[in-house]
């Protein structure tokens, strides 16, 4: 069974969370940043649901420190702000996902299993959209009897901005995870190997890169 990791220091919200997913997840509890922690160096989990305000380590510091150790478990933020400045801070130390309280339940669910999918994507090496199927074991983008191959870092552009479709990856996040941290590239970078797939798959309808103005790139799907 899927096994969620609640972080919340409210005893009563953490419950009603755990009510809510309790019969289609395995759910651990934690009560704050510093005590997640300690839990994650014991177990694994496939995602977690953290709540941003909470004592000791808050949500924004636990996922800057969470992303030092895994970079692929989904993130969920849970907060009562709804100033787009935290959700940017958010995205760019590395959530998946972001929703404002109170929260509605259903919603949850839903973003759930999509968080979920698209690790399931990223673990099978291959994304299928449609008649395309993108193989990361060939750096091959297919469809029917089109066969692309990109060279290395594009393959890898276009794979990790489509195994999450629709989360803002920033420029930062980008170099990090395609170029690594010590890399001399930069957004001039970034932004011709976005150029070099959009003119290579100009006339592909199944999915599109887009930009954020500001923030950075997204994959969209459009099955």
């Amino acid at each position: 069974m899927v096994k969620v990791l609640i972080i919340e220091d409210d005893s009563s919200a953490r419950l009603v969370t755990k009510l809510h997913l309790r019969n289609e997840y395995q759910v651990v509890e934690a009560s704050d940043g510093m005590e997640a922690m300690e839990l994650l160096k014991h177990q694994s989990v496939d995602l977690i649901i953290a709540d941003v305000m909470m004592p000791k380590m808050n949500g924004y510091e636990f996922v800057e420190q969470f992303r030092m150790m895994d970079k692929n478990t989904p993130v969920l933020l849970l907060t009562a702000k709804k100033e787009w400045q935290d959700k940017k801070m958010g995205f760019a130390i590395g959530i998946d996902d972001y929703m404002t309280k109170p929260v509605n339940y259903e919603e949850l669910q839903w973003r759930i299993r999509a968080l979920l999918r698209r690790a399931k994507i990223s673990n099978e090496k291959q994304i299928i959209i449609g008649d395309v199927v993108i193989s990361e074991d060939f750096n091959m983008v297919v469809r029917g009897e089109e066969k692309i191959t990109l060279p290395k870092k594009e393959f890898e552009l276009l794979f990790k901005l489509l195994s999450y479709p629709n989360k803002i990856f920033t420029v930062s996040q980008i170099l990090d995870n395609i170029w690594g941290y010590d890399s001399n590239s930069d957004e001039t970078t970034v932004r011709t190997h976005i150029n070099r797939l959009r003119k290579k798959f100009a006339d592909w309808n199944e999915f599109e890169i887009v930009t954020i103005r500001g923030l950075g790139y997204r994959g969209k799907l459009n099955e």
